[in-house]
């Protein structure tokens, strides 16, 4: 853990069509850095990935940061 109390994470962003209903997903996995394999991956479909991104994008808004596109 860093001095501040914040933990830091690695994440990555993929591709998964390995499911029984043949619709890609979005994974997302967040571990702690030097934990790997302890990680947790969610998988989204198109809709939450962009509910993600759209919080996301609000975030860096407060923050008073530019969310891109």
């Amino acid at each position: 853990m860093a001095e501040d109390g914040v933990v830091p994470t690695n994440w990555a962003v993929s591709i998964c069509d390995d499911y029984d209903d043949a619709s890609p997903r979005i994974q997302l996995l967040v571990e702690e850095v030097g934990a790997v394999g302890t990680g947790l991956v969610s998988h989204l479909d198109p809709d939450r990935a962009r509910r993600l991104r759209l919080a996301i994008a609000a975030a860096l808004r407060e923050l008073g940061e530019d969310p891109g596109r």
